[in-house]
């Protein structure tokens, strides 16, 4: 795990249905990535090329003038089965495509000997609740198998998990869409 010192925050405005996204860095990249979290009496960051790399970088995927993200991760906040996992997710399911929580169970070859039907897929879905590094490493692909599936922070949570869907052409945009064309 990074040590706190060497973990600053940045706000990143977005047009998420959720506001703005807190962003951890650290000398390897962004280590934590968040919707919902209130950055008071953390570091901020005052790295203006990290500032400017992560505010550009986001509002370029957020604006659909790029499909990658392209900012390093520090994965120290995530081990064992649970990076396994997000890494899995992170390299074999790209942009406009979802994988469903029990594909990406199996997929990881972290619950070979799990015998419990959807005990993998539930664990899964509680490790994407816990992604340290939401949107980079991108949860909102992973989907239940007879729908959209949950997304931490309830009704906006899933607000959120359907605007990056239909940014990224995996649902119709609605009358009320306010993201790019």
């Amino acid at each position: 795990m990074p040590q706190s010192r060497s973990l600053s925050w940045l706000t990143v405005p977005t047009p998420l249905p959720s506001g703005p996204m807190h962003v951890a860095v650290t000398p390897l990249g962004v280590a934590s990535a968040g919707y919902l979290e209130h950055l008071d009496e953390l570091p901020r960051c005052t790295d203006e090329s990290k500032i400017a790399a992560v505010t550009g970088r986001m509002a370029d995927y957020l604006a659909g003038r790029s499909r990658e993200l392209g900012l390093p991760i520090d994965w120290s906040l995530s081990s064992g089965p649970h990076r396994a996992v997000l890494q899995t997710l992170w390299r074999d399911v790209p942009y406009g495509r979802t994988i469903t929580y029990g594909e990406l169970a199996s997929r990881s070859g972290v619950f070979e000997d799990v015998a419990e039907p959807g005990l993998a897929a539930r664990t899964v879905g509680q490790m994407m609740a816990a992604n340290p590094v939401a949107l980079l490493v991108p949860c909102h692909r992973v989907v239940a198998a007879d729908g959209i599936g949950g997304f931490g922070g309830g009704r906006v949570g899933i607000e959120v998990k359907r605007w990056l869907l239909t940014l990224e052409g995996v649902l119709e945009p609605t009358l009320d869409w306010n993201g790019p064309l």
